[in-house]
């Protein structure tokens, strides 16, 4: 497996493509530079024709593992700009490049983009990919549903999806991340299509149904996300953890406290951030215990996670916990 140098290692300059691919080459067989992810930002038209013959001598094994690691970087480096490699590697004969590339692209906002995106999740070979098309759909559908997007732009990706999501010759993978990307509109058959998906007899349906109920930001699905939360299914739990945060829900908050102390990392991470979206009292006082027993572990983490809660719970006014006081932290410390 290649051997990957952080980013920042690398001189902070635009590679050009030349160095770019012979910089690729080098990495299928050692050490992937950094320079590589510079030099797939920005590209030009002429730098994506001289990357293709080169892009195919790569081995697919490369090519996967090089689309998942520019993943992680375009989510945390934003100066680097991967929609033009990433509109290229959405052409990869490989379906896992493919739906990588979906990944890379999620900072891309063009209705050309969502356009793109409606024809992967009706045609592509590969259900996956067909499924995450579905599912990033969902993201136009919320920017038109926050007035980000003028609503006629996104009526044909609305369209679509809620075609997927009733096709039942369709997989039903591509027909729940329909489910899911529909669920962040009031559209009027949200309410059915949940309701619908929650009787499914597949399990991952009806996770999905909980999901939706949390972005539905509908209060009447509260008594189902609360029972759901002790469901035996992790699945289930972990949907129904973040729903309630979704949701608001006050009454979760013990529940979330208890889950946000077990072992179960995933589940642990999410209630923290459910009890920073219902905020109160209740929350704070547990956030600000997880915080404590985080910095004692030095696990840090799950503090920056706790941290993300605790100010999410605070933004509708009130001090800073006294843990959380840069000053208050700083004496204590000396």
């Amino acid at each position: 497996m290649a051997k990957v140098r952080r980013a920042s290692e690398a001189k902070r300059r635009p590679a050009t493509i030349d160095e770019t691919l012979r910089a690729l080459s080098a990495g299928e067989q050692g050490t992937l530079n950094a320079k590589v992810f510079y030099g797939l930002s920005d590209l030009s038209e002429a730098d994506v024709e001289k990357l293709k013959t080169a892009w195919l001598e790569l081995g697919t094994e490369y090519r996967r593992k090089l689309l998942l690691r520019l993943e992680d970087v375009s989510e945390t480096n934003f100066d680097l700009d991967f929609r033009a490699f990433g509109l290229f590697a959405l052409e990869d004969e490989d379906a896992e490049v493919r739906k990588s590339a979906i990944g890379v692209l999620w900072s891309d906002e063009s209705l050309a983009y969502m356009r793109r995106l409606m024809e992967l999740a009706q045609w592509d070979e590969s259900t996956d990919v067909r499924a995450a098309a579905a599912s990033e759909l969902g993201r136009f559908i919320l920017m038109a549903e926050l007035g980000d997007l003028p609503e006629d732009d996104i009526i044909p990706a609305q369209d679509l999806v809620i075609a997927l999501m009733t096709d039942e010759s369709e997989e039903l993978d591509v027909r729940r991340r329909a489910l899911e990307a529909i669920s962040n509109s009031s559209h009027e058959v949200v309410e059915e299509a949940i309701r619908e998906a929650y009787e499914h007899s597949e399990l991952l349906m009806r996770v999905s149904a909980v999901f939706a109920m949390g972005r539905s930001c509908d209060e009447q699905w509260g008594p189902l996300v609360l029972r759901e939360m002790h469901s035996v299914e992790p699945e289930m739990r972990y949907e129904a953890a973040r729903a309630a945060g979704e949701l608001m829900l006050a009454e979760a908050v013990p529940h979330l406290a208890k889950v946000a102390q077990g072992n179960d990392r995933e589940i642990k991470e999410v209630a923290i951030w459910s009890l920073g979206e219902i905020g109160g009292r209740e929350a704070l006082r547990v956030l600000t215990a997880l915080a404590q027993d985080a910095d004692v572990q030095d696990d840090k983490d799950l503090l920056e996670v706790v941290e993300d809660a605790i100010g999410m719970a605070t933004l509708a006014g009130g001090d800073l916990p006294f843990f959380l006081d840069t000053d208050a932290r700083r004496e204590r410390e000396n």
